[in-house]
């Protein structure tokens, strides 16, 4: 995969003045913004909601209740944090989606098939929504000299996904953990991203909806991180001190504050 060459970003005199002023003279300037890429740059339309999952079981002669959705996918959340070595497999997707369906109300031995395709379909971009935010932040990010890099837990594939969405002119690399061979946050996965775009750990920021896989997971390895918090309630366990957006459109402003905001959470 090919990463484009992109301008760094320069700081004005300003920058610099404030910056030795609250003893962060010896701080690089931020030249990359990694983004997460499921419900922080897309979000799935009704093919995977309450009715959707029903069209999938009724094909496979299953039966299901479309208002037990919600708590479904509550409780089958469980199947994706079982894996303790962080190498990219199928089954805790399918698991999730067979997890799924079984809380609907669904039995039988068709079951593991009609998980398979959905997990299947979760890799194809018609099914999914672009954030109304996103594009405008992308050219916003990339006018100001930002490098734009993608890491994203998927089988989905991103080249697929940027030309899809109108999104290729923005980014710079993309690496996804079926193709990586290990998910966020093994720091494999976040060393082989910088590596791409062409910038160190200390030069890049990870923004994405999940505290565990992309806050913590960037922070080990260096990198600042931002929680994008869109429905204003993230249920995972906060990271202390964590800067929090609610949109995109919140992002250039808080990096042009760097590097206050990123390190002081405020």
């Amino acid at each position: 995969m090919k990463a484009r060459p992109s301008v760094g970003v320069t700081r004005s005199v300003s920058d610099d003045v404030v910056s030795k002023i609250l003893g962060w003279e010896e701080a690089r300037p931020m030249e990359a913004v990694f983004f997460d890429v499921d419900f922080t740059l897309i979000h799935p339309g009704p093919t995977f909601d309450g009715s959707g999952y029903q069209l999938f079981a009724t094909r496979y002669g299953l039966n299901v209740e479309p208002s037990r959705f919600a708590d479904a996918v509550r409780v089958a959340s469980v199947e994706l944090d079982e894996s303790n070595d962080n190498v990219y497999r199928p089954d805790p997707f399918i698991r999730y989606a067979k997890r799924v369906l079984v809380e609907m109300g669904a039995s039988g031995s068709a079951l593991d098939a009609c998980a398979r395709e959905i997990y299947d379909e979760w890799a194809t971009c018609h099914h999914f929504v672009l954030y109304e935010d996103v594009r405008p932040t992308f050219s916003d990010l990339c006018k100001a000299g930002y490098r734009i890099g993608l890491i994203s837990n998927t089988h989905r594939c991103l080249e697929t996904f940027q030309d899809y969405f109108n999104l290729s002119a923005f980014v710079t690399a993309a690496v996804s953990s079926s193709d990586h061979g290990y998910l966020k946050p093994h720091p494999s996965i976040f060393h082989e991203a910088l590596r791409l775009v062409g910038v160190s750990a200390d030069q890049g920021v990870m923004v994405g909806d999940s505290v565990t896989h992309d806050v913590m997971g960037a922070r080990q390895v260096g990198m600042k991180a931002i929680l994008l918090a869109r429905s204003g309630d993230v249920n995972n366990s906060r990271a202390d001190e964590v800067p929090e957006i609610r949109s995109l459109v919140e992002l250039p402003t808080m990096l042009a504050r760097w590097p206050i905001e990123l390190s002081t959470g405020e």
